[in-house]
């Protein structure tokens, strides 16, 4: 007993000193590490309206990118945002695998379409915010990447509405083509906005605004309206016990999350089309306090809000999504295939871009 006391305290001891190893050997890093730019040091593809300093050099090597990580930088907050978000969404995926059958039930699969989308989105924009700064055809090929992952959690949002949240008057209304255009509305989201960014600097900011923001509100619009049409109908089935008890749902406990969520999302939405309140303390933001930062934050509460409110609605609403979609599931299959098509779409429209983006730059070096 003593022994292998002694040897778990050993293996601890060894541990806390490769855990305190780490600040050392960040430290010996650093020092080759360079130093932040000034706005008119760098390109004008890689500058932020109102964001004057902390812009990291280009053309350095993958390993200097990743550890920029640690170092303070304008991206910094934006990178650990969602990184951070990301694990709060693995770790509520982790808490869900012990009570819900992902694999043998059909009918929890829109809600793990829902994960998988909330931890791909967070992750493609973890990777582009962290290492877009590489060079100027890194920087579009990683934002169309991070625009495929918003397309794909469009698709697992739309998913995870229409087939929890749903009212059964709203789903007679669409249940033939809300899907498949919630599909087409990701792919024309993600169009719009890889094109946007592809021609960031030859339109005018409010142009690229709407061609990247139009699309993905009708996305956004078209997804929730599930959630919109509950929302509105909700005083009146709270009121009505027998209402409720007729369509098999005793009680809301979901609804709360699903205004938090319609909430937040807006929030977050407002922060990402007005450049606040950078534009009040230009320079006084470069680190802290952007807007693309808190809009970061909302987007990562939303989600959470929006997971917790589509599981309530998979542990609550049963009778009601098993008589509108099957008691098999049959449905939940299409939509995971659909899942899956939708995405190969949007990476194809990604690589077209990257691909024109590619040209661009080797016509621009050959006429140098």
């Amino acid at each position: 007993m003593a022994t292998i006391v002694m040897d778990r305290i050993g293996r601890l001891f060894i541990n806390l000193q490769q855990v305190r190893a780490v600040p050392q050997m960040l430290t010996e890093v650093a020092p080759s590490m360079p130093g932040t730019l000034r706005d008119t040091e760098v390109p004008g593809f890689f500058r932020e309206r109102y964001i004057h300093a902390g812009y990291r050099p280009l053309h350095q090597g993958w390993r200097y990118y990743f550890l920029s990580l640690f170092q303070r930088h304008n991206e910094t907050i934006n990178v650990w945002t969602h990184l951070l978000g990301s694990l709060l969404v693995l770790v509520k995926f982790l808490q869900l695998a012990e009570t819900v059958d992902f694999i043998h039930d059909a009918h929890a699969w829109p809600l793990l379409i829902l994960l998988l989308s909330s931890l791909a989105y967070m992750a493609c924009s973890t990777v582009a915010h962290l290492l877009a700064a590489k060079s100027e055809f890194y920087h579009y090929c990683f934002f169309f990447l991070d625009y495929v992952g918003v397309a794909q959690y469009q698709y697992g949002s739309a998913v995870a509405h229409f087939y929890y949240a749903v009212e059964p008057d709203y789903h007679q209304w669409v249940s033939s083509v809300f899907m498949p255009t919630a599909s087409f509305l990701c792919c024309l989201s993600c169009l719009g906005c890889c094109y946007g960014k592809y021609r960031n600097h030859s339109l005018r900011v409010w142009v690229r605004k709407v061609g990247q923001v139009v699309p993905s509100a009708m996305a956004y619009a078209w997804d929730t309206s599930p959630v919109f049409h509950r929302l509105l109908l909700w005083p009146t089935s709270h009121s009505d016990d027998i209402t409720a008890a007729a369509s098999g749902v005793v009680g809301d406990s979901a609804i709360s999350f699903h205004g938090g969520q319609v909430a937040f999302f807006l929030s977050s939405a407002f922060f990402f089309t007005n450049p606040l309140p950078e534009r009040l303390f230009p320079g006084h933001c470069d680190f802290l306090g952007q807007g693309h930062q808190l809009f970061h934050v909302f987007l990562v509460i939303c989600t959470l809000c929006q997971i917790q409110a589509s599981h309530l609605d998979y542990l609550g609403r049963r009778p009601l999504y098993t008589q509108l979609h099957g008691e098999r599931g049959a449905a939940a299959t299409i939509y995971l295939v659909q899942y899956g098509a939708t995405q190969v779409v949007c990476v194809c429209i990604a690589v077209f871009m990257a691909r024109k983006v590619k040209r661009l730059l080797d016509c621009r070096d050959k006429s140098k």
